[in-house]
């Protein structure tokens, strides 16, 4: 996947550069490139901002350097053009799996009092990260292009390992334990030491419907529950 990050701050996405994301760049998985808008602007001081029309208080990202910055990169990059800002949709696991199968993607990080009006004529989708306020779309984009990437085949070590993470199929995930089997006497629960496969699944299934339940309310009831969770969740003890 090629993703390009419009941005007034590209070292921000050196953090790309390190870990299981680092690891994937090497490999030639993904591509990421940040692109300074600053680059864009016809300003000689280099300016990407201005006062809004009608007065109030902040600055407003200009048309100008922000439609060129798209314009240069769509020469290389056909993808979708999504812009970080609080009118979008509450980005969740299912849009990173939607986004996951696209082969290009281009995230357009916004900043001071959001971005004239006229520039959403060039975008396609808007994210936002959820309902508060960050300082730069940079620190919504970080998340949202690392949930995307994971989902790639390849990037992760174990493609199956996501599978059972929270929120991938709408819960959130089960109890984890490695050694020593018992700790300050807090033991590890007998069946994961029992080897038996089957009792594994389903104490993880039950554990996971039990604590979305207990614990995200708002997830649990979109959940479409089988005859097996209900048998599952109707005795609560360990």
């Amino acid at each position: 996947m090629k993703i390009s990050i419009l941005t007034l701050f590209p070292e921000m996405f050196e953090i790309f550069n390190h870990s299981i994301m680092g690891k994937a760049i090497e490999k030639g998985i993904i591509n990421i490139e940040a692109v300074n808008i600053r680059d864009f602007t016809l300003d000689k001081h280099r300016k990407v901002d201005d006062y809004p029309y009608g007065g109030g208080a902040g600055m407003v990202m200009a048309v100008q350097p922000v439609v060129d910055t798209i314009k240069h990169v769509k020469e290389n990059n056909k993808g979708k053009v999504i812009f970080l800002g609080p009118r979008g949709k509450t980005f969740n696991q299912e849009i990173a799996k939607d986004l996951c199968l696209e082969s290009e993607l281009i995230f357009l990080c916004g900043h001071y009092e959001g971005i004239d009006e006229r520039a959403y004529e060039y975008i396609d989708m808007e994210i936002s990260l959820g309902d508060f306020v960050l300082t730069g779309g940079e620190n919504a984009c970080i998340p949202i292009v690392d949930s995307i990437c994971r989902l790639i085949p390849g990037v992760l070590s174990n493609d199956e390992s996501f599978k059972d993470e929270s929120f991938y199929e709408g819960l959130l995930e089960y109890p984890q334990y490695t050694r020593p089997p018992i700790f300050e006497g807090h033991k590890v629960p007998e069946v994961l030491l029992s080897g038996h496969h089957e009792n594994i699944r389903k104490w993880r299934r039950k554990k996971s419907l039990i604590i979305t339940r207990d614990r995200r309310v708002d997830l649990f009831k979109q959940i479409h529950l089988t005859s097996e969770d209900k048998k599952l969740i109707k005795n609560l003890e360990d």
